[in-house]
C-alpha cells in the first residue's frame, strides 16, 4: 500500500513538470517570434506583437532594402527593440534566437530604425498640448489625477541622466555631478506617464535650469503668458527657477501652513515624472546606468526619443496614421538662450501667492 501511495504521489505531479518541459521545447521550436504567446513576447521585446506589426507597417518604407537579400523591415524593428529593451551589445543582439545577425548587420539595423522612428513617429507621439482644446484636456487630467494640483497645470517636467560613452571632443562636458558621463535629458510628462516633450541635446554636466531656459517648451509658454493665457503652468522640483508659467516649491517651510500645503501637494502632483524614468529605465534596459549606450551624444538623444516615442504608442495601444505637425519643427533646433529668470521673477511670486491663498490657506 505504501508503495501504491507512493507512484500516485509521483504520477500525479509528473504531468505539471512534463508540460513545463514540453512547452520550452514548444518555444524553441518557434521560428518566428510573432508566433510567440503574448507574454513570452513581452518579455522579450516590452511590446505587443500587434505593436509591432503597427509599427513594422508605419517604417517599412524608410527600412525595406533594394535587394533580394535585404534583411525585412520586421526583423529590423525586432533587432532594434531587442536592443532597446536589453542594452546588451550588438553581437548578442543580433545572435538572439529569432534575429541571427552579424554584429554589423545589427549595427545597421539599429541605426536605421532609430532613425526612422525618430523622423516618422517621434513627432506624431510625442506632442506638448498646443490647441487650447488640448491644454484643456492636460489640466482635467491633472485635476483628475489621484494626487491632484490646481487647475492650471499641464505637465510635470523633470531631467534625468542618461549613461553614455565618453566622447571625444568636449569629454569634460558630459560628466554629470555623480562621476560618470551622460546626456542630461528633460521630459515633461501627464499624470497617466505619457510623455509630452522630450530635449535630449545636452550633456550632463548641464544644469537642469539651463536646459528649461533653451528649451522651445519654455518658449511655448511665455508666448501663451504673454498672449493672455495665466492659468496655464507647469509644476517642476527646486532644481528650476520660478516663473509665472512654472511652479517650484518654496524651501523651509512650517508644517501646517499655507505654503507647507502648497509643497505638499506640488511634490505629490509631480510624483509621475519621477516614476515616468523608473518606467522608462526598467522597460527600456539600454538607459540603465550599468548598461552603457556606446554611441556618440547625439545618436544617443535619438534612441531616447526613440524610446519615448514607443513608450507613448505602448500607453494608447493604438496606431497614428497621419502624423501631427509639432512645434518642434519651427524652432527645436534654436540655441537662443532667453532673459535670466528672475527677470520675471516678481509676477511670478506673484502667480505663486495667488495660488497658495486660493487654494491652500
Amino acid at each position: 500500500m505504501a508503495f501504491e501511495f507512493v507512484a500516485l504521489s509521483l504520477s500525479q505531479n509528473e504531468p505539471e513538470t512534463n508540460f513545463s518541459t514540453v512547452d520550452r521545447r514548444f518555444l524553441r521550436d518557434i521560428d518566428n517570434p510573432l508566433e510567440l504567446p503574448p507574454s513570452e513576447f513581452r518579455k522579450l521585446y516590452r511590446v505587443r506583437p500587434g505593436m509591432v506589426a503597427d509599427v513594422v507597417e508605419r517604417l517599412e518604407d524608410l527600412l525595406k532594402g533594394s535587394r533580394i537579400t535585404a534583411i525585412s523591415a520586421e526583423k529590423q524593428v525586432l533587432c532594434a527593440l531587442r536592443f532597446y529593451a536589453t542594452g546588451c551589445y550588438q553581437r548578442p543582439v543580433g545572435e538572439q534566437w529569432g534575429i541571427s545577425l552579424s554584429q554589423s548587420s545589427t549595427s545597421r539595423c539599429i541605426h536605421k530604425v532609430t532613425e526612422a522612428i525618430n523622423s516618422r513617429l517621434f513627432l506624431s507621439e510625442v506632442k506638448f498640448p498646443m490647441t487650447q482644446i488640448e491644454r484643456q484636456a492636460a489640466k482635467e487630467a491633472f485635476s483628475l489625477a489621484p494626487a491632484p494640483f490646481v487647475g492650471g497645470t499641464i505637465g510635470a517636467i523633470d531631467c534625468t541622466h542618461i549613461s553614455i560613452l565618453g566622447p571625444k571632443n568636449n569629454e569634460e562636458a558630459y560628466v554629470n555631478h555623480h562621476g560618470y558621463h551622460s546626456i542630461n535629458v528633460q521630459m515633461i510628462c501627464d499624470p497617466n506617464l505619457k510623455i509630452l516633450n522630450v530635449n535630449a541635446r545636452y550633456p550632463g554636466a548641464r544644469h537642469d535650469s539651463y536646459i528649461w531656459s533653451s528649451s522651445a517648451v519654455r518658449q511655448v509658454m511665455q508666448r501663451a503668458f504673454e498672449n493672455g493665457n495665466r492659468n496655464m503652468f507647469l509644476i517642476g522640483d527646486s532644481g528650476y527657477p520660478l516663473e509665472p508659467w512654472l511652479m517650484t516649491p518654496l524651501p523651509n517651510q512650517p508644517e501646517g501652513s499655507p505654503k507647507f500645503r502648497y509643497n505638499e501637494a506640488l511634490c505629490k502632483a509631480r510624483n509621475p515624472i519621477e516614476r515616468l524614468f523608473g518606467v522608462l529605465k526598467g522597460t527600456w534596459r539600454c538607459f540603465s546606468q550599468q548598461r552603457v549606450l556606446l554611441y556618440d551624444p547625439a545618436f544617443a538623444g535619438k534612441v531616447v526619443n526613440a524610446c519615448a516615442a514607443l513608450h507613448n504608442i505602448r500607453l494608447s495601444e493604438r496606431s497614428i496614421s497621419d502624423p501631427i505637425e509639432n512645434f518642434s519643427t519651427d524652432f527645436e533646433n534654436s540655441d537662443r538662450i532667453f532673459e535670466s529668470p528672475n527677470a520675471s521673477s516678481s509676477t511670478a511670486k506673484r502667480v505663486q501667492e495667488r495660488l497658495i491663498t486660493n487654494f491652500f490657506s
